[in-house]
């Protein structure tokens, strides 16, 4: 399993390299290759899935991402990518069905709730975005987000004083704007989900 991992991430870095070098058909090939040695290797499915759309393959963009998506711990950049093809093709009823589903496999996540929250937001769903806020705010009411949100959906009802409240709430808590992640295997904490951890250098092990 180790060599796997080391094999996987040795295909995720050439290719790579063929991608910033323009050599699509060279960068995919071997990505794929990441893949058949380590099929949940998020690294390698989301920069194979941005070559396919660099290549005029949205389709196959978006399949490479939902085989990535289909596993027990989808990975929030993942679910994003595919959220913002969906977003392109106007199908606002996949966007809400990609994180329903990914929750109840998960449905511990908080940040699979959050997308879930937001993307209600985000289709002016001011009720069920609230709600899913609240349910939020009662398991981690220390997060900056939530509260930002919350002010956001108290703001477009008109309930100014109580939107200033949650506002200041997320300026209290914290500045940071996207969800803190943790190296699986070494537990050192990222602002945000990155490919390989900068304090064990291993690839694929950060989780929100």
């Amino acid at each position: 399993a180790a060599e796997a991992i080391v094999l996987a991430g040795l295909h995720y870095e050439i290719g790579r390299e063929r991608l910033e070098n323009q050599d699509r058909a060279g960068a995919i090939s071997h990505l794929k290759d990441a893949l058949r040695a380590q099929p949940g290797f998020v690294p390698a499915a989301l920069l194979l899935g941005e070559a396919h759309l660099k290549a005029g393959e949205p389709r196959e963009a978006l399949r490479v991402w939902e085989r990535a998506a289909e596993g027990p711990q989808p990975a929030l950049p993942v679910l994003s990518r595919i959220e913002q093809l969906h977003r392109a093709e106007g199908r606002p009823t996949r966007m809400i069905s990609l994180y329903q589903d990914a929750l109840a496999r998960q449905p511990d996540n908080l940040a699979l709730a959050f997308g879930l929250g937001r993307v209600y937001f985000e289709l002016a769903m001011l009720d069920e975005a609230a709600e899913q806020f609240q349910k939020m705010e009662v398991r981690a009411p220390e997060l900056p987000l939530i509260h930002a949100y919350l002010g956001a959906i108290l703001e477009r009802r008109g309930q100014f004083r109580d939107a200033m409240e949650e506002y200041r709430r997320a300026l209290r808590e914290s500045d940071r704007i996207e969800w803190p992640h943790r190296c699986a295997a070494c537990g050192a904490a990222h602002a945000r989900w990155i490919d390989r951890c900068p304090t064990c250098r291993r690839w694929n092990t950060s989780r929100p």
